[in-house]
C-alpha cells in the first residue's frame, strides 16, 4: 500500500526538476501543484513512498529541508474523501484549513460564507482529526467555561 505526503511551504518559483532533485537520493517523484493560470507553484506538492515505515523514514529525513531558502514542512497526507469532485489538483487533500468561500449567490453583509456550519453537537457523524482531537476538547471546555462564567 503506498502512502502520499503532502510538502507544504514550497516557494513559489520552485518546479518540479527542483522538488525532485532535493528528493534525488530517496528514488521519489514529486507532484506540484500549480496554479491553472499562472503556471507558478501553489505552495504544496505531493510524495508517494511505498510504506508507512519508508513514510515515517522520509518525513524524518526531510521535514524542514530548505528549498529556495524555504524550510519545506512533509506530514502524511489526509485522504480524499468520498464525495470530493474535485479535479485532480484543484484543492489540497491535505492538512490545510478549509478555504472555501462562497462563489455564487448574495454576499450580503460583505461577503464570506453564507453557508450554514453545523456544530459537533448538529452532526453525530462529526470525528475531529485525531491529531487535534484533546486540543480541541480543551477548547470546548474553556468555551462552555466561558459562557456559563459570563
Amino acid at each position: 500500500m503506498s502512502v502520499r505526503l503532502y510538502v507544504g511551504n514550497l516557494p513559489e518559483d520552485v518546479n518540479r526538476q527542483d522538488l525532485e532533485a532535493v528528493f534525488s537520493e530517496a528514488g521519489v517523484s514529486a507532484k506540484l501543484i500549480t496554479d491553472r493560470k499562472t503556471g507558478k507553484c501553489r505552495g504544496f506538492g505531493f510524495v508517494t513512498v511505498k510504506t508507512d515505515e519508508e513514510a515515517d523514514q522520509f518525513i524524518e529525513k526531510f521535514n524542514g529541508v530548505s528549498v529556495k531558502d524555504n524550510a519545506i514542512k512533509i506530514e502524511k497526507a489526509l485522504p480524499r474523501s468520498k464525495g470530493d469532485d474535485a479535479a485532480e489538483g484543484s484543492a489540497p487533500a491535505a492538512p490545510a484549513s478549509n478555504n472555501r468561500r462562497n462563489k455564487g449567490g448574495n454576499n450580503k453583509g460583505g461577503g464570506g460564507n453564507n453557508r450554514r456550519v453545523a456544530s459537533t453537537s448538529d452532526s453525530e457523524g462529526f470525528q475531529p482529526d485525531p491529531r487535534w482531537a484533546s486540543d480541541l476538547e480543551k477548547l470546548k471546555q474553556l468555551l462552555a467555561a466561558q459562557t456559563t462564567g459570563s
